[in-house]
């Protein structure tokens, strides 16, 4: 299997992403890399991005995490960002992502009480590792994603992207970013988007996400997310969500959490105004502070 490596200097002079990452290898040598921030003591948060993101995505909201004593963690994916990008998209798989993010995660990194926030492929990756690992996890928000089985149809939206991503002989992640907030990119951050894709090669775990996520009943991944709903039927920790008012994508999905999970009832759910798909873009700091307010309102 070849596996690619982004040159470092691609990432120099990244704009307010002054972390300097860090790497744990995963089986099959993958090397899988993340950032933190914050008390080492504070309880963990966990940053999960999704497509076709990195951990640049949560950097208006790191800030806010640590200043309230919490320890920011966020990793890139296989695939993204300066973790390790295997060429064939033959490698990719939902299976796969869970099983590398849970040696990284617990393996390596040993993140107890986690508060994990999941948006996009974040959530979908992340509702498993809770399902899978419920031991490991005190909270959960879930902001612009979803836990699909292939039993309901998929938005409009979404299934236009899937073909997108699939068919279009131009793949331009720093646009397709921009394309999914409110208020647009700078220039110079559109180009932190395209940085970990040096060329066509790096992204086959980009071009193939979308095709993962279960769209009929007899997905690969859809037995596994129905035995998730069923973990998360019975899961009674604090378990918010914080969707925007503008992303088409996930529109709505909010409201199945809210009736479903028990650990949802009660809580201050919220909708972000003025935020995209990629709320974090466009109101990070307030996703942020919804986070440290529910674990001070949620102690251990």
């Amino acid at each position: 299997m070849e596996i690619l490596r982004t040159p470092a200097e691609r990432f120099a002079d990244l704009p307010d992403f002054p972390y300097e990452p860090r790497h744990v290898e995963v089986e099959g040598g993958l090397r899988v890399a993340y950032v933190e921030d914050g008390p080492a003591g504070g309880e963990t948060v966990l940053l999960l991005h999704g497509e076709p993101s990195w951990s640049f995505l949560y950097r208006r909201m790191i800030p806010v995490l640590a200043s309230a004593g919490l320890r920011a963690v966020a990793p890139d994916l296989i695939g993204f960002g300066r973790s390790d990008k295997p060429a064939d998209r033959a490698a990719y798989s939902y299976a796969g992502h869970v099983a590398w993010m849970r040696e990284a995660l617990f393996d390596r990194l040993d993140l107890r009480d986690v508060t994990l926030v999941g948006q996009d492929w974040g959530g979908l990756i992340g509702l498993r590792l809770v399902a899978e690992h419920p031991d490991r996890f005190a909270r959960v928000v879930v902001a612009n994603t979803g836990l699909p089985t292939g039993d309901q149809r998929m938005s409009d939206a979404f299934l236009a992207w899937q073909r997108f991503s699939q068919e279009s002989p131009r793949f331009e992640i720093g646009r397709v970013v921009a394309n999914g907030t409110v208020g647009g990119l700078a220039p110079e951050v559109v180009a932190a988007y395209d940085a970990p894709f040096p060329d066509d090669r790096y992204t086959a775990g980009a071009r193939v996400f979308p095709a993962l996520v279960p769209t009929a009943p007899d997905d690969p991944a859809a037995a596994a997310n129905r035995a998730a709903w069923e973990v998360l039927a019975r899961w009674e920790q604090p378990f918010l969500t914080a969707f925007s008012d503008g992303d088409p994508i996930t529109a709505g999905g909010d409201r199945v959490f809210q009736k479903l999970v028990p650990g949802a009832q009660g809580l201050p759910h919220t909708t972000l105004a003025g935020g995209g798909h990629f709320l974090q873009e466009d109101v990070g700091p307030e996703l942020a502070q919804v986070v440290v307010d529910l674990i001070a309102a949620t102690p251990r």
